[in-house]
């Protein structure tokens, strides 16, 4: 029998950061995850410098064998439309490959770690719990993203919840695609569905392209994935014929009514798990850090007693940071609504910068960022 006094499910960005700020309190804590590391991860993968601010990464050091690719340029429009291209003055982004990105957080945290095992028990014995029938843990926190089963175990709905869905490809570039790359500068690009459910990106990261298309609805979510392939190649940004195999994910949007019950006792949710990606841009990395430093912060001044009266402090700070929510409607009226003012807004150059990418991407509206 193996024990601790917080068990982890889930080694993202979100667990490894709620375990190395508990690990360094001094807590016993395990991290359990289904995968091992370093593992692959469908995500379209950029940071903002918020990121490594409130991680406290050095970005030199992270370098050494690591893609951290500078952002200072957007393309942006609407698929089969007309788009404008936004310059800074200094990197507003950062472009990183997930597979190196959680390892290092997952090494860094220095926590005992179970990888390569899913959670196939849960069960509460007395004020704790037995995992897999060979873990005892005083506190379950978890951090396994959509599908995590301490969600299920606190009442999510998985499959019957509203979610954005999306479709990514990571692979490595050939000639061919290096020089479409150099051709546009690197230059990341974003483009809109013409009924503004959803978006497509093209992103290079060093040697690798990552393309992918996340949207609000699951219907034909395969065909509207092979309609932005096609419009990337006739516009000479994609490779006619690259071996894109792509993968498919899930995940909510924060809502702070409607949303997942985020605590229950001796458990809490962290990161996608909790529901905590942005309203706007689905962005999911920075919500995730936040959200496991507050939480660890409620654990410790929990002091060992994890009943849900005192955890409930970590749901009270969630909506503090992260405020009311978004939810889009869909009525008939809207997607017209939306498709118009879509072609007319998405075309201009100051809604392109000052709202699309400054509020809805790079967040220039949001408070500083919550460190560890």
């Amino acid at each position: 029998m193996e024990s601790c006094d917080v068990l982890i499910v889930g080694g993202g960005p979100a667990g490894s950061t709620c375990a190395g700020k508990l690990r360094r309190a001094g807590l016993d804590v395990l991290l359990l995850d289904r995968e091992a590391f370093p593992r692959q991860k469908p995500c379209a993968g950029w940071i903002t410098p918020a990121v490594l601010e409130a991680l406290a990464i050095d970005r030199e050091e992270y370098r050494q064998g690591r893609v951290l690719q500078e952002i200072s340029s957007f393309r942006t429009g609407l698929i089969h439309g007309p788009e404008v291209t936004t310059c800074y003055d200094a990197t507003v982004s950062y472009g990183i490959r997930r597979s190196e990105f959680d390892h290092y957080l997952l090494q860094r945290s220095a926590v005992r770690q179970a990888l390569g095992e899913p959670v196939a028990t849960l069960e509460r014995k007395g004020e704790g719990w037995l995992v897999n029938g060979r873990i005892s843990a005083r506190l379950l926190v978890g951090a396994g993203g959509h599908y995590c089963p301490v969600a299920r175990l606190l009442g999510a709905r998985i499959g019957r919840e509203e979610v954005i869905v999306a479709q990514v490809a990571e692979f490595a570039m050939n000639p061919d695609q290096e020089r479409l790359c150099r051709a546009h500068g690197d230059t990341p690009a974003l483009f809109f569905c013409r009924d503004m459910k959803g978006y497509g990106w093209l992103f290079r990261k060093g040697g690798v392209l990552n393309v992918g298309l996340g949207r609000m609805d699951q219907v034909n979510l395969g065909r509207h994935t092979g309609d932005f392939c096609r419009f990337l190649v006739e516009r000479g940004n994609l490779a006619a014929g690259c071996n894109a195999r792509f993968q498919g994910h899930a995940y909510r949007l924060y809502q702070r009514q409607g949303g997942r019950t985020c605590v229950g006792d001796g458990a809490l949710l962290i990161g996608d798990a909790a529901g905590l990606a942005h309203p706007r841009s689905g962005e999911g990395i920075m919500p995730a850090i936040e959200s496991a430093l507050l939480a660890a912060d409620a654990i410790l001044a929990a002091n060992g007693d994890y009943r849900r009266d005192n955890l409930e402090p970590y749901a009270a700070n969630l909506a503090l940071r992260f405020g009311g929510g978004a939810h889009v409607p869909s009525s008939p009226l809207s997607s017209r609504l939306s498709r118009f003012l879509g072609a007319r807004l998405l075309s201009s150059s100051w809604f392109a910068r000052h709202i699309v990418l400054d509020r809805w991407f790079l967040h220039s509206d949001r408070k500083a960022p919550y460190r560890q």
